[in-house]
């Protein structure tokens, strides 16, 4: 099956034909960062408007690379949620319009599930059941993937999401958007400093996680201690980057033994740290525990996930109605 998926839940807008849910035939991505940099984070309305600059050319453009037709295809997935509504609405309206016009089966995709399919286009993904990361956007969660069927939410974030720390205590050390590749540049040339930072990890069988707390300590001691070189605003970010790094490992720890699982999938835009990934791999290999993660350009996001998500969805019949809406939150009840 060739499947079109289409991405643009925030501030890319991406598009690829995947086949049989395995095997990119073409990926293409939009990325807006140039123009959200300025503001220091993603302008929806700014967001909203690209995308429909960007939609149809990203599109043409996927097909066109991966040598097929509007008549080749088997069906088109697309984000149907959580992320920005009208970014959401762009590609949802597109991918609805497209396939209507075309008389093709539809699958409104999530975008969370979708990252964890960012495996699936690897040689070495994990066979289920496993223990999922999604660390994407405004979003750290936790999943229990027993099936193509199956995504058991164990944990979530409370507050601000890891990716969302990151931003922002770049946004306090005055070094850009986005946040996180920036942060661990930096961490990795400096020293942690004496005064820790607090790992917040909640009640003791909680798996949910809270950054708030972090954001917060960061802020207070850039008040005591002022930043007066390079070399202060290193050791400040690998601090802070060590605190994430270790409450995200001790969760995905305890996750995998509660579930008595020796698979872990790390997944998203933080999935791409380097640091993060060894790290969690040297714990996870001490307890017999395998990592999985995918390659640095299936981390952040993209339509081959989307697309390799929607053709599970579509050959069990999964379909989207025409008059389906977008949605900005993960339904969790």
């Amino acid at each position: 099956m060739l499947i079109l998926g289409i991405e643009s839940s925030c501030d890319e807008t991406a598009a690829a034909v995947v086949k049989d849910g395995t095997h990119i035939l073409s990926s293409v991505i939009s990325s807006q960062i140039d123009v959200h940099s300025r503001y220091g984070g993603v302008v929806p309305e700014l967001a909203s408007r690209m995308h429909i600059e960007a939609v149809h050319p990203v599109v043409s453009s996927a097909l066109e690379q991966a040598g097929v037709t509007p008549g080749d295809l088997d069906g088109i997935a697309a984000t149907r949620g959580p992320g920005l509504i009208g970014a959401l609405l762009v590609g949802f309206c597109y991918a609805k319009a497209f396939a209507l016009a075309r008389d093709l089966p539809l699958a409104g995709v999530n975008h969370l599930h979708a990252h964890i399919y960012s495996l699936f286009l690897e040689e070495d993904h994990p066979e289920f059941p496993f223990i999922a990361l999604v660390v994407s956007g405004g979003h750290t969660n936790i999943y229990h993937v027993r099936s193509h069927k199956e995504f058991i939410l164990m944990g979530q974030t409370r507050d601000d999401a890891a990716g969302e720390a990151f931003d922002k205590i770049a946004k306090m050390l005055d070094l850009g958007y986005p946040g996180g590749p920036i942060i661990e540049k930096l961490a990795n040339q400096g020293q942690p400093l004496k005064e820790k930072f607090p790992r917040t990890l909640l009640e003791k069988d909680s798996f949910d996680f809270s950054f708030s707390g972090l954001k917060s300590s960061v802020l207070r001691y850039l008040t005591t201690h002022p930043v007066r070189s390079d070399t202060d605003k290193m050791n400040i970010a690998a601090s802070f980057q060590e605190a994430v790094i270790d409450v995200l490992t001790t969760k995905l720890i305890r996750a995998a033994a509660h579930q008595q699982c020796g698979r872990i999938a790390i997944t998203g835009g933080v999935s791409a740290n380097r640091t993060f990934a060894e790290h969690l791999s040297r714990e996870a290999k001490s307890r017999g525990i395998k990592v999985y993660a995918p390659s640095p350009g299936l981390c952040t996001d993209n339509g081959a996930m989307i697309a390799a998500r929607g053709f599970h969805m579509l050959r069990n019949n999964d379909l989207c109605e025409h008059d389906a809406d977008v949605f900005s939150r993960e339904k969790t009840a």
